[in-house]
């Protein structure tokens, strides 16, 4: 895909498939289900996912879709919360978004197949099928929740490779939110939820108007919620001895515990003794009683959206957004004696030193809570993303349609969180008066210069990113076989993204800020044909698409992907699909050479060698290359698919069933070495061009390229003594491993009318059958359903319609999975939670009719995640446990 010549196979590609096909052909007109609707039926005016032709379903693929009703039914108030009820999505179901490391968002990137986690997505996210801006620091994939449920019309998912058609990031699928194009009126709704400690509030006004001609909607929604902490949820621990676990609770405490050397070894533990009494033994704290487990947040969005038919050929369409969130993390607190937590070496050179047993120096663990005075400090991000797209739509005879657009978008991104500066600390652990030290036994007693030094300092993120497009699509029909019309579509593409960061750290007032710039453009080339084989009454039906699509970057090279696809209806209740493809995800620019954290990091010592290595290494330096990396290929996957529909009649009338087989091969993956493994990490022999041993001066010089020194003044600096550094580790992100993932998607529903009104049950899952990752494409395949990964999840439902109620439950399920190596267990729990939704229109007139109360009870028996001995406590999902929410929806 690198530097490959420009490539010409794209009009020959097409032009050979329309052949080959028309030469096949036989009966009558391609038809194919709309979203939303068993009938087959061709609608022009509708987003339809996955293909660049009007009025037909993409051949071959499994769409799962979420129309209107469920929607409201999930009483949703961001639209991440929706997709939690697709089970294709693994990173959505009862998770509550936590600020990430490495300044990340307070989101849940959709994550179809759990395929990937660089700083892009191998997940598409469109808005009425137009990309959306990314958001972060550190990535650069879009948030979700800008898009108000209030306009939504239906949320669509195609869980195969769609980069034939959208080109990077589709290598899992692609997640289509589909706004409401026409409505008249004014609907208000408005949520209020509690939980334990938690509360949340939200309201939505969407406004809409159709005039001769043309349509428009405008729609506002605000959204908060309460933090919660982390002491208000028992299983958010870090001491899980109660249940078998280890105790990974700090000894950075107030009171603090001293640490004594070992009298026959520095390299052998110490003895502990507790402050302020110094007895022996340490002091814990748990950290995670101290934080909050979930951030509180503020959200307001605003969408609009116009149409207007011009004349009989020219129509004009618009949409635009804004939305801005808050978002606040206590992540320092006084209470419980526990807060930002130091640690470091204190000798008798120190003022305040106090000798436990005649040694010269110990080691010291204490915590900064009481320096705070009475009110913590507050973690603060805020994130705006903002977009435009208006399109033309010209009917150029009674078939042929060109439609061009722009697409703009905006975000911006920042992120401070406090910290201590640890250079300021180690300083004045190594002070000599009073005036320079710190006292590390009272941490309140220093001199109160010296502590601002240390605690007056902040991590600090900032970003803008932007997107810019232009797209033409011109489609119709080539000619006439005797079972219908050859369909095609061509267009092009022009795509500019850009990213400026700046990221640091220090005072508030004098942040020492690294800045990176970086940007590329993407031209591509892409088509599309359909043609009915044929369509008899003793054959049934035959339908194949094929669409390829040419991409060339400025800065990862070119690359075309092709997709190939059939529907093959023996009887009209019965479609057999299948597809293959291939697609990739170009790295994102957050990902490359000038990624804002590209740096060499100076470790002190050496905790990572290689077994047999002289004990004294490990007082020698190690050298990390973190961030970015120019060298990055894209990610890249062979997809296919192959399954059914069935939507019988007669006795069996209201149910429906699919199942798809699918198979993803997904090379190239972006990721870090897993040099925190030590010894078995230098042990493999795949990873060897990773890391140098004893490295030379010259040689971590030309490695480096002059990036940035993060703590020593140059690596000049590190050479001048008797101690050189020990190891050289590139950490940067880079292509590394494999994954192959094969199983079955299904979905199975059945309705039918009653005495009472309308019933509906569903049953929709995903069930892999194998997951093998290679870390690094050379070693060895990992059983990843075998370390920790479910094997299925699962979506049930049950609902009824009857007269002014309405109401609907919901199950979703991820099943217990096996793990090895992890001390004490050989299995995470299995998860379940259940949702209730009930609504009631309260059937008044005048002022007040048309008006619905509404009920939603989520995790309705308050069900905890399973245990998993780790730092965090959890695994296999998290929750904000049950929260019951009330809510009103009037419309005018």
């Amino acid at each position: 895909m690198r530097n490959a010549p420009l490539n010409t196979r794209l009009l020959a590609t097409t032009a050979m498939v329309v052949i080959g096909l028309s030469a096949a052909g036989a009966a009558s007109a391609q038809t194919a289900p709309a979203p939303d609707s068993a009938a087959a039926t061709e609608v022009d005016d509708i987003v339809v996912t996955g293909t660049l032709l009007r009025g037909v379903a993409p051949t071959g693929t499994n769409v799962v879709s979420m129309g209107r009703q469920d929607v409201i039914a999930t009483g949703a108030a961001s639209s991440n919360d929706l997709l939690a009820r697709i089970p294709q999505i693994s990173s959505a179901f009862n998770t509550a978004p936590q600020p990430g490391a490495n300044m990340a968002l307070p989101i849940n990137r959709p994550n179809i197949r759990n395929l990937g986690a660089s700083g892009g997505s191998t997940t598409l996210v469109l808005l009425n099928g137009n990309r959306m801006v990314g958001a972060g620091i550190l990535q650069t994939s879009p948030d979700p929740s800008v898009i108000p449920p209030g306009v939504l019309e239906r949320v669509e998912v195609i869980p195969d490779g769609g980069s034939s058609i959208y080109g990077s990031d589709a290598i899992g699928g692609v997640v289509n939110f589909i706004t409401r194009k026409k409505f008249e009126g004014i609907e208000a709704t408005g949520r209020y939820g509690v939980g334990d400690g938690y509360d949340q509030f939200d309201l939505n006004l969407t406004a809409g108007k159709v005039w001769n001609g043309g349509s428009g909607i405008i729609s506002y929604a605000y959204a908060q919620h309460s933090n919660i902490a982390g002491a208000d949820r028992d299983y958010f621990t870090q001491d899980l001895t109660s249940r078998g676990g280890g105790d990974y609770r700090s000894k950075s405490c107030s009171p603090g515990t001293i640490t004594t050397p070992n009298p026959f070894s520095p390299l052998l533990p110490g003895t502990d003794y507790k402050l302020p009494g110094r007895t022996p033994g340490a002091n814990f704290c748990d950290q995670a009683k101290v934080i909050d487990f979930y951030p509180e947040e503020e959200r307001h969005s605003l969408f609009a959206t116009v149409s207007h038919t011009v004349n009989d050929r020219l129509s004009l369409d618009a949409t635009a957004y804004y939305s801005q969130r808050e978002t606040t993390r206590r992540g320092v607190s006084v209470g419980e004696g526990s807060g930002i937590g130091g640690s470091g070496t204190i000798t008798a050179l120190n003022p305040y030193f106090q000798s436990v047993a005649g040694e010269l120096g110990h080691n010291v663990s204490f915590n900064y809570a009481d320096a705070w005075g009475t009110a913590a400090p507050k973690n603060n991000s805020r994130f705006t993303s903002t977009g435009v797209t208006p399109s033309l739509t010209y009917q150029i005879n009674d078939d042929w349609r060109l439609k061009a657009s722009l697409n703009w978008g905006r975000s911006t991104n920042q992120v401070r969180t406090w910290g201590i500066n640890t250079a300021a600390e180690a300083a004045a652990l190594a002070g000599t008066t009073t005036a320079t030290a710190l006292n590390p036994y009272n941490v309140g007693a220093t001199n109160a210069a010296v502590l601002k030094g240390i605690i007056d300092f902040q991590n600090y993120g900032h970003s803008v990113q932007e997107i810019r497009e232009a797209r033409a699509v011109v489609d119709g029909s080539l000619f006439t076989l005797p079972a219908g019309d050859v369909k095609l579509a061509v267009g092009a593409e022009y795509h500019e993204e850009s990213i400026k960061a700046q990221q640091g750290s220090g005072a508030p007032s004098a942040l020492n800020l690294a800045r990176s710039s970086s940007s590329r453009d993407v031209t591509s080339l892409f088509a599309e044909v359909l043609a009915p084989v044929f369509n008899s009454p003793t054959m049934g039906a035959l339908d194949l698409s094929a669409s390829v699509r040419y991409d060339n970057y400025s800065d990862v090279g070119d690359t075309t992907n092709p997709k190939i696809g059939f529907n093959y209806r023996p009887i009209s209740t019965l479609t057999v699909r299948g597809n293959w493809g291939t697609s990739f995800h170009a790295p994102s620019l957050a990902d490359m050479g000038d990624g804002v954290d590209s740096r060499v990091q100076v470790i002190r010592f050496s905790p990572w060698l290689p077994a047999g290595s002289s004990p004294f290494d490990m007082l020698r330096p190690t050298l990390i290359l973190a961030g970015g990396n120019d060298s990055l290929k894209p990610e890249t996957a062979d997809t296919w698919s192959l399954g059914f529909d069935w939507r019988p009649d007669g006795a069996l009338d209201g149910f429906s069933a699919s199942v798809t087989y699918f198979n993803v091969a997904f090379k190239d993956a972006i990721g870090l070495v897993p040099f925190l493994r030590g010894a078995p990490f230098f042990a493999d022999p795949n990873y060897a061009s990773y890391y140098l041993l004893n490295p030379t001066l010259a040689q971590v010089t030309a490695k480096t390229a002059g990036l940035a020194i993060d703590g020593a003044p140059s690596l000049a600096s590190l050479y001048t003594g008797f101690t050189p550094p020990a190891v050289f580790i590139d950490a940067r992100r880079n292509n590394l491993g494999t994954l192959d993932v094969d199983g079955l998607d299904f979905n199975i529903r059945y309705g039918r009318p009653a005495s009472f009104g309308l019933w509906h049950v569903g049953l929709a899952g995903t069930y892999n059958l194998n997951r093998e990752l290679r870390a690094i494409a050379s070693g060895p395949k990992t059983d990843e359903l075998k370390n920790g990964a479910s094997r299925y999840s699962l979506v049930g439902s049950a609902g009824f319609l009857s007269g002014a109620f309405a109401g609907e439950l919901t199950v979703n399920h991820n099943s217990s999975a096996d793990v090895t190596n992890v001390v004490g267990q050989n299995k995470i729990d299995s998860f379940t939670t259940v949702n209730l939704f009930g609504s009631y229109d309260l059937g008044l007139s005048g002022a007040f009719s048309d008006t619905t109360v509404t009920l939603n009870i989520d995790n309705l028996f308050d069900e905890e995640p399973p245990y998993y001995n780790a730092i965090g406590g959890t695994a296999n999902g998290s929750t904000l446990g049950r929260v019951v929410s009330i809510g009103l929806r009037k419309t005018f």
